[in-house]
């Protein structure tokens, strides 16, 4: 008898085997959205250093092989049963929050930030390393017209981490608000809060970052090599808000000093060491230290709007797919400006 072969449909991913494994370049099976889902096409996802936690299995339950990725744009091109809010071709991505429960605690107070059983792109499920990918539909996020998928992509997690936290931060216009590092996520802080109409004072680690923060929206450049970056906060009166985007407790600990009365420390750049802080530093000027990670999606919808209306864009650099090792690189050498994302 004769028999009939019928042609699988096949994509090219980035996928880490194993723990501390190289990225492998290598052909799957496209996948199908499940209930619920949506499958997207992938036009560009941003490497972020939050990927690091599954290059090198950084927490726990991770299954491999794993496909990281979760600053994805792209198109709707195939909905899972039950799902009708959204369409096939509709412009989308999909950030951080990879979905969540709907039941827990928090999810029934709003609080889907911090579901008990929130899923993460790339942790939860294979993220964005791939021309197309599943994911739950409501993890997923209307992308403006006008905004290129290459530089969308970092705005989905870079930029509503330091869009939502400078947003809760308690600043008012006119506040001086510090952005503390100059980098993938201080180069979209220091836009954002240029546009809030906050004065903005960038602290930046060497004088070669002057010109760049100003250019970006900067009002002032404090360079903390040179300089004690808390005496200079204070002789402007104090910020109201020192936004921590550097990777770097001590560098945090030390711009402490520098909030005014009723100051807070928005900690959003992610290090493994104490920050130290005295209670006596807390207590008489009434500073407070909190810590933010990204949103839901309904804040990374408001993210992308913003940076559509107030022309924030995140500076990138691009490398295909099949580069992703080098693109990965990149983005650890520290030297990128300033985001880097892989195009399909």
């Amino acid at each position: 008898m004769a028999t009939k072969s019928i042609a699988i449909a096949t994509m090219n991913v980035a996928q880490v085997s194993k723990p501390g494994g190289d990225f492998e370049i290598v052909q799957r099976e496209i996948p199908k959205p499940a209930r619920g889902q949506v499958r997207i096409k992938v036009q560009a996802c941003g490497i972020c250093h939050s990927d690091v936690l599954t290059k090198d299995g950084g927490l726990p339950g991770i299954q491999y092989p794993r496909i990281p990725g979760h600053e994805v744009a792209g198109v709707i091109d195939e909905l899972g049963e039950g799902v009708s809010e959204w369409e096939i071709g509709q412009y989308a991505g999909v950030g951080w929050h990879g979905g969540h429960d709907g039941t827990c605690p928090s999810c029934r107070r709003g609080d889907f930030r911090n579901c008990r059983n929130a899923q993460i792109p790339g942790i939860s499920y294979d993220g964005g390393y791939q021309q197309f990918m599943v994911a739950p539909a409501n993890a997923v996020v209307p992308i403006p017209a006008t905004l290129r998928a290459a530089e969308a992509a970092p705005l989905l997690c870079a930029g509503i981490t330091v869009f939502n936290a400078l947003r809760h931060s308690g600043a008012m216009p006119g506040d001086l608000v510090a952005v503390q590092g100059i980098g993938g996520l201080g180069h979209l802080g220091v836009q954002f809060a240029s546009k809030f109409g906050y004065k903005v004072a960038a602290v930046g680690r060497g004088s070669k970052n002057a010109t760049i923060a100003r250019k970006l929206g900067a009002d002032l450049y404090i360079d903390s090599q040179s300089t004690n970056a808390a005496e200079e906060l204070q002789k402007l009166g104090g910020a109201r808000v020192i936004l921590a985007t550097a990777p770097s407790s001590k560098s945090m600990s030390a711009l402490i000093d520098g909030l005014g009365p009723n100051g807070k420390l928005m900690v959003v750049g992610a290090d493994s060491k104490p920050i130290e802080v005295t209670p006596v530093q807390l207590i008489f000027p009434t500073r407070t230290i909190e810590g933010w990670v990204a949103g839901s999606p309904a804040d990374a919808e408001d993210t992308l709007n913003f940076a559509e209306l107030s022309g924030v864009r995140p500076m990138i650099e691009t490398y295909p797919l099949e580069k992703a090792a080098q693109a990965y690189a990149r983005m650890l050498s520290g030297n990128a400006e300033f985001r880097v994302v892989l195009t399909m």
